[in-house]
């Protein structure tokens, strides 16, 4: 392998992917032939959902191919006998039929499938999840709350760095609730609460809205339910430790959705969207005040989610009350997700936690790269080309602290993926692919950051019309993308050949000029293409940083 064409680049999440940089087109598909497809099926209170993800077993991650769920409704249990129902019984198996044919027509080599609270806690669950089988040749695995917990724990791993902050994670579902402490490695407490938006909602809200002795007596309730799994978490945080709050599932994801319209946010990207717990608070007093026809007419809510939400919202605000945390963030993997992950472990395609978690961002940057035919060989240099760039120009080109160096790296990785939409405007085509895609590990504002770096690495500067500019949330944000996307295109503007041209690069400074001197590989006689491109960047840099660029080949002009 020849040696690295940048001196310095200086970026360690590249070494820990241990990827070779000298992959291919014919490669990549080589690769695509060792995907393994499995399904997995949470059959749950009010819901039951289908994932079939597809499994990289050299990047050693997954992606979702395809979601459905369906309202089942096996929460609405039999009065008397607390049984399910003859009527939520049908709908399941008619669901499991369809998620079953679809799961076979993507071939996949394995259905998960877990049954969770209602059937759990049903006399007859044991009895359905029989004729399950008979009927449909599927095996359910009955799990307990403590093994949902895990399993939502596993889920929500693998899409979330948790860095070295302990996390808290709150799964609302329609018969119990799950509160998780965990970090990177391990969790410190699974807690299972027989606590549901659906058996809140069956139990206690008869009437709607609520009395004020109504309210009060459902949030005792509620405090008083928790109290046992809260301060099972809170006794085992150090003391010297903040923990962050992760929510997760439909409840959770609906209640942002709320919030989001309420402040006209955007909703593209639920994974990792955050609101605070005075933001909750508003709109539980809406929500209490609204009979129920006017909150089945809320855009975000499905009309089942209509009738359950108000009691999901006062469990989230009452957990963040006792907590005393004043924030959440969302994340999309939950249950199901975990269900692929412990199949990877079994499988031996995951050694540990800690390797789940080890490259999440790093990893999910890669796959994109191969699901949209990237050429990971000149992106890799490019990005390369990046880092160094970054690393050498610290108080010129950029006053960067430390976070628009991750965005930078994943934004030129991806730069080019929207090439093979349209060449002369690919640009623009990277930053809707981007936008729109699956980037773990990211938060939803660093997500549109990289967007609009890749978005603004070539032709026009940003404008106050443009999208990508306007989507992003404030001053920080909008310097950290034209500091970077500068950056990125000073990087693009060296890589003009398939072939690597530059062997190094040199950085010399004063308080007002750059001098940038390429030194070419061995066996390129001139880099008069890469000094043309790079110099056309200096009216940019000048108007951008007032710092004057020179461009020099082997440490004389060209």
């Amino acid at each position: 392998m020849s040696k690295s064409p940048v001196e310095n680049a200086g970026f360690e999440s590249l070494s820990s992917l241990k990827v070779e940089t000298s992959q291919n087109k014919d490669s990549r598909f080589r690769n695509n032939e060792k995907i393994r497809r499995i399904a997995a099926i949470d059959i749950g209170t009010n819901s039951t959902h289908l994932v079939i993800a597809s499994v990289d077993p050299v990047l050693n991650t997954f992606s979702i191919d395809l979601a459905e769920k369906s309202s089942t409704r096996l929460g609405n249990r039999d009065v008397d006998s607390g049984n399910l129902t003859d009527s939520s019984k049908t709908r399941t198996l008619q669901t499991l039929r369809r998620f079953k044919d679809l799961a076979i027509s993507q071939k996949v080599e394995e259905i998960l499938l877990a049954a969770t609270s209602a059937v759990r806690e049903a006399p007859n669950g044991r009895s359905f999840l029989s004729q399950i089988k008979d009927e449909l040749d599927l095996d359910v695995e009955l799990i307990s709350g403590a093994e949902e917990a895990r399993l939502i724990y596993l889920g929500v791993l693998s899409g979330m760095p948790f860095g070295k902050q302990p996390h808290i994670l709150l799964d609302i579902g329609g018969g119990s609730t799950e509160i998780v402490l965990a970090d990177e490695q391990d969790a410190r407490a699974l807690t299972s609460t027989r606590l549901g938006a659906v058996s809140l909602q069956r139990d206690f809200i008869k009437d709607s809205p609520l009395s004020d002795s109504r309210l009060n007596f459902l949030k005792t309730f509620i405090q008083g339910s928790l109290e046992p799994a809260v301060n099972k978490v809170l006794s085992r945080i150090k003391p010297h430790e903040t923990a962050k709050l992760v929510a997760t599932s439909g409840t959770a994801l609906a209640i942002g959705a709320l919030i989001a319209s309420e402040d006209r946010d955007s909703f593209l990207r639920k994974h990792g969207y955050t609101f605070s717990e005075e933001k909750l608070s508003c709109l539980v007093d809406k929500l209490l005040s609204m009979p129920p026809h006017q909150r089945r007419k809320l855009a975000p809510l499905s009309e089942r989610r209509a009738e359950i939400i108000v009691p999901g919202v006062l469990i989230m605000q009452t957990i963040m009350k006792m907590l005393e945390i004043k924030e959440v963030v969302l994340s999309e993997r939950a249950l199901r997700e975990g269900l692929v992950v412990n199949w990877m472990f079994q499988e031996g395609l995951l050694k540990d936690r800690f390797s789940l978690q080890g490259s999440i961002r790093q990893r999910t940057v890669i796959h994109q790269v191969e699901r949209f035919s990237v050429d990971r060989h000149r992106s890799e240099r490019v990005a390369n080309f990046a880092l160094s760039i970054y690393n050498n120009t610290v108080g010129l080109l950029h006053n960067d602290k430390g976070p628009g160096k991750d965005l930078l790296w994943a934004a030129a990785m991806l730069h080019s993926c929207g090439q093979h939409i349209n060449l002369g405007s690919y640009h623009k085509h990277s930053w809707y692919l981007i936008r729109h895609g699956e980037l773990l590990g990211y938060s939803q504002a660093e997500h549109l950051m990289i967007a609009a770096i890749a978005r603004y690495h070539r032709k026009s500067l940003p404008k106050k019309r443009h999208e990508a500019w306007q989507a992003l949330e404030n001053k920080e944000y909008r310097r950290i993308v034209s500091e970077m996307s500068l950056i990125l295109r000073l990087s693009t503007s060296l890589d003009r050949r398939p072939e690597a041209s530059i062997s190094t690069i040199k950085f010399s400074f004063n308080s007002s000029e750059l001098i940038i001197d390429l030194i070419p590989e061995s066996q390129i006689k001139n880099l008069r293409l890469e000094h043309w491109s790079l110099s056309n960047c200096i009216p940019i840099v000048k108007e951008l940083t007032g710092v004057d660029l020179k461009v020099l080949v082997n440490s004389s002009s060209v």
